[in-house]
């Protein structure tokens, strides 16, 4: 199974959008099943250094492939 990682942060509005965004390509897609795995990049220094002017950010884990908001639907489809 496929695993994307959801890069976001308590507060942060422009996450809760993304988030809808994932939760409508898993109702639609037609790709195959994938895990998404959230991760809150206030608890480690390197990910604010990384993405904390970036987030939110999904990133495919076995293809290391990522987009930074504001993305869509064909612009998740496209990490796989």
């Amino acid at each position: 199974m496929i695993t994307l990682i959801f890069y976001t942060t308590v507060g942060c509005h422009l996450c809760e959008h993304a988030e809808l965004v994932l939760q409508e390509f898993a109702a639609q897609s037609g790709v195959p099943e994938f895990d998404l795995k959230e991760v809150d990049i206030s608890a480690d220094a390197h990910l604010v250094e990384l993405y904390g002017i970036r987030i939110p950010v999904v990133k495919n884990s076995a293809n290391e492939k990522e987009v930074g908001w504001p993305f869509g639907l064909e612009d998740i489809a496209s990490l796989f």
